[in-house]
């Protein structure tokens, strides 16, 4: 069973439920999808911290919850919800090191927006988008406790300040592409609307924009056929 854990925000609440479906239609093997919902996890007293001004999401920083909520045992990989798979899963989780302690793509870009989805700063830091996507090997991320995740800065999180460069293993840059930050790319096994997904009205026409609608309409399809 692949552990999934996905980024949850009531205002993308929809990108949730399409990304999970295009997850599990492709999937060759079980995939257990769960949301991270902040409320969820604060009600159960692993997240205490105030929201920051530069935390775009209410999974900003929960993301780094996951190694503790998989007790620190075996691999689970992290997703923001703004994405659409277009590949089996279990590839992305054959790539896996034991020898890492985390895996993602490492992006080596500079935004080329000032806002982005809902009017908000498109904050600029390096490793940007480095965690939108993690394979996390669970045991090697002891570092990442609840009291760690609850105090350290935003950016020493995001920039992966608690763990040695050494341990950060390398995806391809297909798991990870960035929509109309990157050029259209038929081979991308993860679009990630970065910017902002096409269930914002100003984003209804960006690139991949027609698969996640097709998209949406097979879950609608499924649900229908229930």
């Amino acid at each position: 069973m692949l552990q999934v854990y996905v980024g949850f925000d009531p205002r993308e609440a929809v990108a949730f439920d399409a990304l999970a479906h295009s997850i599990r239609r492709r999937s060759s093997v079980p995939a257990s999808i769960k949301p991270l919902v902040q409320k969820e996890l604060r009600d159960a007293g692993l997240y205490t911290r105030e929201r920051g001004p530069t935390e775009s999401t209410e999974f900003s920083l929960t993301r780094f919850l996951v190694p503790a909520l998989a007790g620190y045992q075996g691999w689970s990989l992290f997703m923001d919800c703004d994405m659409l798979c277009r590949a089996d899963i279990a590839a992305l989780f054959a790539l896996r090191r034991p020898d890492k302690a985390v895996m993602v793509v490492k992006h080596d870009y500079v935004p080329k927006t000032q806002r982005k989805f809902l009017d908000q700063v498109q904050t600029k830091y390096p490793r940007k988008n480095w965690s939108s996507l993690m394979l996390f090997n669970n045991e090697r991320c002891r570092a990442l406790t609840p009291d760690h995740v609850n105090s350290a800065s935003g950016l020493e999180l995001h920039r992966f300040a608690w763990i040695d460069d050494g341990a950060i293993g390398e995806l391809p840059l297909e798991w990870n592409w960035l929509v109309d930050e990157y050029a259209h790319n038929p081979s991308a096994k993860i679009a990630h609307f970065t910017i902002g997904g096409p269930y914002f009205d100003e984003y209804r026409r960006c690139d991949y924009a027609a698969e996640w609608f097709a998209e949406c309409e097979s879950m609608r399809q499924c649900g229908s056929s229930r």
